[in-house]
This record gives C-alpha cells, structure tokens and sequence, in this order.
C-alpha cells in the first residue's frame, strides 16, 4: 500500500460548534452575530465550514459570497515583503541550533525558519508530505520507504539527498548523544539510502504512527557534513536564511530565495527576539515594536481583544502544563507522596483563576481530551484534602515541607500557579515552600535538575510520541524519572499493534498507570493563546504547535 497522507480525526478548534451556538443565542440582532461570527473565523476560533453553518443559522446564507469571507478564510494571494518581527516567550543564553538540544521557544521557532522535516503537520493535525514526497509501510509496519523530494537546495548551495537525512536522523541515534529525540529514535534498528532519493527504515517492531514520529521537531534535516562548529550557521532547507544568532537574545532570517515550497516563506526578513516577560512582549505588541506576540496574559487579555489593530488567536491543541516530581529520589520515590500531592490541588479552580477559562482540567496524565485513545472513562481526579491527608500519613511525611521550585519560564502564571497550589494544598494540612527561581537558564539549572518543579508540555501528535518522549523509562526527557515495567512493556506493544481496538484498551490502561502511579501533575490544559497585529493574514490556525504550530513565519504574510 503506498501512502502520502496519513490522518487522524479532526480535533474541534477553541471556538467550534458549541460556541457557535451559543453566540447565535446572544445574537440579537443578525449583523451583530454575523460581525462576531466573523470575527472568530479571522482569529481561527471557527473553521470556515463552521463560519458558513453559523451564517446559514442566522439566514444570511444567500447574502454571502466568497468574496465577502474575512480574508484570513479566502484563498486570498498571499502578498509577499516586509519584515515579520516576532516575541517569543522563553529563550536562554544557552540555547543551541543543535536539533537535539531545542527547549526554548524562541529555539523551536526558529528550527522551522532555516529547516524542514522529511513530512509536516496541518492544520487538521494530518501528516503530509514536506522533504519527502510520499512514504510506504509493510504489511507489519515495520518497514517504511520513504520517497524524497528532488530539486532542493541547503542555503550553502547543496544539493538535498538521502544522504543528508541518513546524517540527520543517525545524529540523535548516536550512543553518546544527548538529543531529546533519543527516545523516539530508538526504535530504528537500521535507516539506510536506496539510490539519492529513497531512504528505508527499519524499526525493531511495527510502529503504525512512524510517519508521525518523524514529524517531531528535533528531527529537522542538516546537511551532511555538519560539524560542531557549525550549529551557529543554522544551514537547512528552510523558508528562510539565518543572518545572525544572539542565544536568548535575537536572531534575523531574510527569505530564502531558492525556497522550494510553493506559496510559502512570503516576508523578506523574520526577527526573532526573546521577550520572557508578558508584561513587555504586549506592550512591544500594542507600540509596534513586534507584529507578533505567544501566551498572552490571560488576567488581561480582555483588555488586548479591545485594543485597535490587535487580534487575539485562541488555538487548541494539546499544550499542558505539568509538576514533575522526580521518582527517583526521596520522598518522591513514595507513592503515597506522589498520590497525596494529587489530591491536594484543586484543578477547576486553577483553570479559573489561571487559565481565565482558556483550556480544560487535566487528570495526571498527558493526553488531551481531543486525541484519538483519551481514555475518557477514566474517572476525573478530584480535590480530596481528606484523601491527600491520609497517603501523606500513610507515606509518614505529614511534618513534611515539600519545595517546589518555579518561575514563569516554566510557562506564564506558573510562578502564581505555585503558590495558589501551596494555599489549597494546606488545607490538607501539606506544607509547601514554593521556591522562586530565575528565568534564564530554568530549563538547563531547574528543569530535571530540582526534585519537583513546574514545568510546561506543548504535547505530541500521538500517545506514542508523548510517552516515548517523556515516559519511557531512560528517555532523556522523562523529567519524573519513572520507571514502570507495565507501563513500559505496553509501550512497546501498543506502538506495534495494528488492530484499532486492541490498541486503544492499551493507551487507556497505559494513562491510567501515569495517573495512578506516576510521578506527574497534569492539573490543566491550557489553550495557545497569541496575539498579532491585524496586519497580518493568514489561514486555518495549528494547533500541534504554538505560533500556528511554529511555522507562521512561512505560512503568514503581511496584508496589501
């Protein structure tokens, strides 16, 4: 069977039919609810099917064509020029444009400037085709071809071949690497070229979500012969060519003129700078300082919907924000602890007052609601003090005082996040000091370096991806250090298990051990919440990632 497109159920946006409703409801009178319909098609709430359901609904069907659709939904000609100037949170002084070694923002946005991967995630969370044109499994999925794309040029003037992505997969297959990808990569038992333009894989089981895996991105393509020394340059095949890079700082791009992809890439130059504080990426937003700003404050982004020439783009996906607790040293090494500490947070209270509404409460485990095996019959933990009392007393802690460290690196209210948990957290009569830690450098001196620490996931496309990431015993980012032998026997089970049912029983036993052994706190799903000026156009929003699942630099442009 020859595949080029592989895809998963459509995940609804932030503002799907539900909303829809519920605006018609308010409407009054029919301009207004049509003014509102769309706006929420032009800041990617709606689909532009669902736009069309909701004017159907309010009787202006007939009255609308094409041409009256909000730009951002009309196969408008994108314009190109100008110079996008983008605020990221995060971003350190240590950060790399090694593509095993990208953590912050600012890193991640800027690996789909300069690079590609072999395929690319739509807005329908589909995998389609990117440096490779197609791909083809065998019957046990455990061999995958993949067709590469000709006529592709690195900046330096190189030729793209199978050589490049034998280099650039096998660079985090390496024994000593230190790549976050280490994990996913782990089950390639052998990569290897057939001709210039044909790679085979060789996995050591059947992995049915493969072609998603690859899609992670760490695993972006370098030239062969990449050195050390030459991160820095940021050599790819990517919409853009690096100009200069200040780690935590700044980077300039300008368009690359070769870019292979048609109708992408439209800006001539993209500034990419590290802005952690909300306070001063919104205003840098509202002076025209950056066209672009990530997480909005949310105790004020009422205020940033009501600003003139600004736009506010929910997007959900499948970010969560996390406490890990590292299992493998005292007292976290102790179930009861673990159990205790997921009693005592109150989960509705913190999507309220944290989140302001702009996502959903998790269940200590990282699969969101929307993804294909959320085990949705797994019951919803709740605030228990009664419960938490009594594992700490079991686990004979109950003088204890638990530190947990944070800043708003981890993600913005993280810090606020903290010492809201530490106040109902003693209500079960658990003693919390809450730690407050430097944004720069968090990530390397904080983040699986603490014994617990708040921490932010912008999630996987696949349960797969998600636990071989962060939950596999030994992968280099499993930041609670658990090790679990059901857990990670399921593992490798599920990922080589074709039949649909068989499958999903294993996801859902496989989050129910994180919920209930694990050594996460999963209290909440936050939405991408972003803001840009209303400059810029664009189409259907991603939610894999944040920033349009961090390529709006190549699919936006500035409007004529």
């Amino acid at each position: 069977m020859f595949i080029n497109h592989l895809s998963m159920p459509t995940r609804p946006t932030a503002g799907s039919t539900g909303v829809i409703q519920s605006t018609i409801s308010k409407g009054g009178k029919i301009m207004s609810t049509f003014t509102e319909l769309e706006k929420m098609l032009s800041t990617g709430r709606i689909s532009r099917r669902e736009f069309l359901a909701g004017v159907s609904a309010i009787g202006l069907t007939a009255a609308v064509s094409p041409a009256f659709l909000p730009s951002t939904a009309r196969a408008d000609t994108p314009q190109k020029g100008g110079r996008l100037r983008v605020g990221c949170t995060g971003g350190s002084t240590t950060d790399s444009l090694d593509p095993g070694l990208l953590t912050s923002n600012m890193n991640q946005f800027l690996n789909y400037e300069i690079r590609n991967s072999l395929v690319e995630i739509d807005h329908n969370f589909n995998v389609i085709p990117e440096l490779a044109t197609s791909w083809e499994a065998s019957p046990d999925a455990a061999t995958w071809t993949f067709e590469l794309r000709k006529g592709v040029e690195f900046h330096n003037g190189k030729t793209f071949d199978s050589a490049d992505v034998l280099e650039s997969i096998n660079h985090h297959r390496k024994e000593d690497t230190k790549s976050a990808a280490k994990s996913l990569v782990k089950a390639i038992k052998e990569v290897k070229a057939d001709g210039k333009y044909r790679v085979i894989f060789t996995l050591e089981g059947g992995s049915a979500d493969f072609p998603f895996t690859i899609s992670d991105y760490h695993l972006t393509i370098f030239p062969a012969g990449t050195a050390e020394a030459d991160w820095p340059k940021g050599v790819g095949t990517g919409p853009y060519i690096l100009q200069s890079f200040e780690p935590g700082v700044r980077a300039i791009a300008k368009r690359n003129p070769n870019y292979w992809k048609e109708g992408r890439g439209h800006f001539d130059e993209v500034e990419t700078l590290s802005i952690v504080d909300v306070n001063a990426r919104t205003v840098a937003l509202k002076t025209g300082q950056i066209d672009v700003m990530d997480r909005c404050e949310l105790k004020t982004v009422h205020l940033l919907e009501k600003a003139p020439g600004i736009v506010v783009f929910p997007v959900t996906g499948t970010m969560h924000y996390t406490m890990p607790m590292r299992c493998d040293m005292a007292p976290f090494d102790n179930k009861d602890v673990r159990l205790a500490l997921k009693y005592a947070i109150d989960r509705e209270e913190l999507v309220k007052k944290i989140l302001r509404g702009y996502g959903a409460v998790g269940n200590d485990h990282p699969i969101a609601s929307s993804q294909r095996y959320y085990a949705a019959d797994l019951p919803q933990r709740k605030f228990d003090p009664e419960k938490a009392k009594f594992h700490l007393k079991k686990a004979g802690l109950a003088d204890h005082v638990f530190q947990l460290h944070a800043a708003d690196a981890a993600f913005l209210g993280a810090v606020d996040t903290a010492i809201l948990y530490k106040e109902q957290a003693a209500k079960a009569g658990i003693k919390i000091n809450v730690v407050r830690e430097p944004d720069d450098g968090y990530w390397s001196n904080v983040w699986m370096k603490k014994k617990w620490c708040m921490c932010y996931w912008g999630g996987r496309i696949t349960q797969d991806m998600m636990f071989t990431t962060a939950y596999a015993a030994g992968a280099n980012w499993n930041d609670t250090f658990w090790n679990n032998e059901r857990f990670n026997k399921l593992l490798l089970e599920a990922r080589a298990e074709l039949n649909e049912e068989k499958r999903r029983a294993m996801y859902v036993e496989m989050q129910a051990l994180v919920n209930e052994d694990g050594g996460v706190i999963v209290p909440m799903f936050a939405q991408y919440v972003s803001a840009a000026t209303d400059k810029l156009a664009h189409g259907e929003l991603a939610g894999n990632m944040g920033f349009d699942g961090m390529r709006l630099h190549e699919r936006w442009w500035f409007k004529s």
